[in-house]
């Protein structure tokens, strides 16, 4: 709310957040009905932990670190956008392979959004925007907010401490998960690389967008996992593989970026 506020809502976080929804569901479409695809990442789970980046907890404060504030609304936008698409669709696809095969409840689709730091840092601008305390807040929120964002970092490395804690041997790569992981950390962010270049993106914004699609598995995606008992444990392997991985990719990637600008 505070990064926000200070830089303000624009075209930028609706075009970002369009960018993400849009191209996972159609990268989700391509997996599907192409068997070449389907062969290599046959179940939701390894699907969705291939598009579903981190974006919120290790994505933001990376952008903010690395970025300047300008693209903050490119960097929430991408997180609002995958983070829609992975509640509205996640459960969806998840109780396909479980035994339980209900159509989610509204309310806990709204209460997952809502849950999202995007989606709350979101609704808190527009309230004050509504009651006209923008630029009061916007000062007030600016230095505590970029604190409490690179901060976020301690809550994947907490939740990664219990995974490895609970699955026992989970950097284990093999065959059923490689796929997911090259997807995530590399194929994804090229593809957005690409889309970036084609719709005319400057060197920032691109670098907002891409860095955001390079994160590693969202947490969501074991969550899911576990709420609808299916692939928990190739989910954990992907989340925390990737998450290992992306030490090394991210910081890879930002310097591919300054190369090619």
């Amino acid at each position: 709310m505070g990064l926000l506020l200070k830089e303000g809502i624009d075209i930028n976080l609706i075009k970002s957040a369009f960018l993400a929804f849009s191209l996972i569901g159609s990268l989700m479409i391509l997996i599907n009905i192409f068997p070449i695809f389907k062969n290599r990442l046959s179940n939701y789970t390894l699907q969705m932990a291939g598009l579903i980046g981190n974006t919120s907890f290790l994505g933001i404060p990376i952008a903010i670190a690395l970025l300047p504030s300008t693209t903050i609304n490119f960097t929430i936008g991408f997180d609002l956008g995958t983070t829609l698409f992975a509640w509205i669709f996640g459960p969806y696809f998840l109780q396909e392979k479980a035994h339980n095969k209900k159509i989610p409840k509204i309310e806990g689709l709204l209460n997952a959004l809502t849950n999202s730091p995007a989606s709350r840092g979101i609704i808190g601008v527009l309230l004050a925007y509504f009651f006209h305390l923008d630029e009061i807040l916007g000062n007030y929120l600016w230095i505590p907010a970029r604190i409490v964002i690179a901060l976020a970092i301690i809550i994947v490395g907490t939740r990664l401490g219990i995974i490895t804690y609970q699955k026992g041997k989970i950097f284990d790569i093999n065959e059923e998960i490689k796929f997911s992981i090259l997807l995530k950390l590399f194929i994804f962010p090229f593809i957005v690389f690409l889309i970036s270049k084609f719709l005319n993106f400057d060197f920032y914004q691109s670098s907002a967008v891409i860095l955001q699609a390079g994160t590693p598995t969202a947490i969501s995606t074991i969550l899911m996992a576990e709420a609808y008992d299916v692939k928990q444990k190739i989910a954990s392997k992907i989340l925390f593989t990737t998450t290992l991985i992306s030490i090394v990719t991210i910081p890879l990637l930002k310097i591919l970026l300054n190369a090619v600008n």
